[in-house]
């Protein structure tokens, strides 16, 4: 299937300042697919190194960092040959073996012409439960996350819709010859979201019911990761955090707050559970900024935040919402279709690339998602259906006058002003392009 990062692999093979690539990202995903696949179209061979299948590779790292060496014996264990510009190494659950990852910083300086990639869905993790010693500097890093909508209506064979709306005029309105089928396959995206095996089942069988099965093995897998990589001190209060997250992502304010996680339990008992979660990229953090001045980061208030999770539709899994729900826009979406829809576009905009918060003004406006990009702040208005009443955003607009901004809901395209900010209202379905019509 393709995938949007198999590109950047490309440019990354071919620049003059490559160093060994890190993947990281949320378990299932999709990485090791990647890595072979690119393996396969642009190598005469790949050697791949599984550490957690495995542990006799370990035993390799374990000695000394002669990166010839240990290219000798991953040589003689895997019967092959490691050529510079021929071979790609593949490193995959490299947090399995903590030398690998310190290996990476000899790769870099002894052995630079070779092509060394590495995978790890819980390195996050490992990095502070092993207090492993990184080798900053001497990585290239990326970080990949479940399929985006783009990627699914490509596995879906619907490529054409992505042609069309790369050249669409902003000014012209879609007909419902478009925009019908096109809000179908975003709802049925919600239900199947974006981990590779279920999007493949999907696209093979469309059967739901396939759908929920392979869903809930991998929430079950991902509970399984609690017990086997997380501190025994800290299984119930992940558990309790976990079962949390789409609760409160339901809520009308749905910020998190950790006394509803449980009655009683405050901040500084939850915070390391939650950064676990985190750091294993099975959930999102959304912090909150107020004064919404470059460099964003400087002025954002990590005591406030929402909480997102990596799949939408693991998402609908947990909060127990169909097909049918979505179609029939019934009693059981109408709670939780505002969190749905954000996090729909939290995921979009993580996967390209961006660095998302959110604003508020005291109590008397949010906007959803604020970005920074070449120099200026980017503000977006989300609503889940066709009502584009964005006071909040009018309100951000005119406090700090950006240049572009975004109001994306179901109703149709349009450009317009808000105060001095070039407005682009676009249907969620058509996200995934929001940059074009700047």
């Amino acid at each position: 299937m393709y995938r949007e990062i198999s590109q950047e692999l490309v440019k990354w093979k071919d620049s003059r300042r490559r160093k060994p690539m890190m993947i990281t990202g949320v378990r299932q995903c999709g990485k090791t697919y990647v890595l072979k696949e690119f393996g396969k179209q642009n190598f005469d061979n790949i050697c791949y190194i599984n550490f957690e299948s495995n542990r006799k590779y370990a035993d390799i790292f374990d000695y000394d960092f002669d990166i010839d060496r240990i290219i000798s014996e991953l040589e003689f264990l895997e019967k092959t040959k490691i050529i510079p510009g021929k071979t790609l190494l593949i490193f995959d659950e490299i947090q399995e073996c903590p030398k690998a990852i310190t290996s990476l910083k000899y790769f870099c300086e002894d052995f630079s012409a070779l092509h060394v990639v590495c995978a790890g869905s819980l390195l996050g993790v490992a990095l502070k439960k092993e207090n492993i010693s990184f080798p900053v500097g001497k990585v290239n890093r990326m970080q990949m996350y479940p399929m985006n909508f783009k990627e699914f209506l490509i596995a879906m064979g619907e490529n054409g819709y992505i042609d069309l709306f790369e050249k669409w005029d902003v000014n012209r309105e879609i007909p419902e010859t478009y925009s019908k089928p096109l809000e179908q396959l975003l709802k049925t995206f919600y239900v199947v979201g974006g981990m590779p095996e279920v999007v493949f089942d999907y696209v093979e069988n469309k059967d739901f019911g396939t759908v929920i099965e392979i869903q809930n093995e991998i929430l079950s897998d991902y509970a399984d990761d609690f017990s086997k990589h997380a501190p025994i001190s800290e299984l119930e209060k992940l558990r309790m955090i976990w079962e949390s997250v789409p609760k409160q992502l339901a809520k009308d304010n749905n910020k998190f707050v950790f006394s509803h996680v449980k009655e009683g339990k405050r901040a500084h008992e939850l915070e390391a559970s939650l950064q676990w979660l985190k750091n294993a990229g099975l959930i999102h953090i959304l912090e909150l900024v107020e004064n919404a001045e470059i460099p964003i980061a400087f002025n954002a208030d990590a005591t406030y935040f929402k909480v997102y999770m990596s799949d939408i539709g693991l998402l609908s899994r947990r909060l127990g919402l169909t097909y049918e729900d979505y179609m029939d826009e019934n009693d059981t979406l109408k709670t939780a279709k505002g969190a749905i829809t954000e996090n729909y576009v939290m995921n979009e905009l993580l996967s390209l690339n961006k660095c998302p918060y959110y604003w508020r003004s005291g109590n008397t406006a949010e906007l959803d998602f604020i970005y920074e990009e070449d120099g200026n702040i980017v503000p977006i208005e989300v609503k889940a259906a066709t009502n584009t009443q964005a006071k909040s955003y009018k309100q951000f607009c005119q406090k700090f006058s950006p240049k572009t901004g975004y109001k994306t809901s179901l109703k149709n395209i349009a450009s317009n002003m808000v105060n001095e900010t070039n407005t682009v209202s676009l249907p969620l379905y058509l996200f995934w392009n929001h940059e074009i019509y700047r």
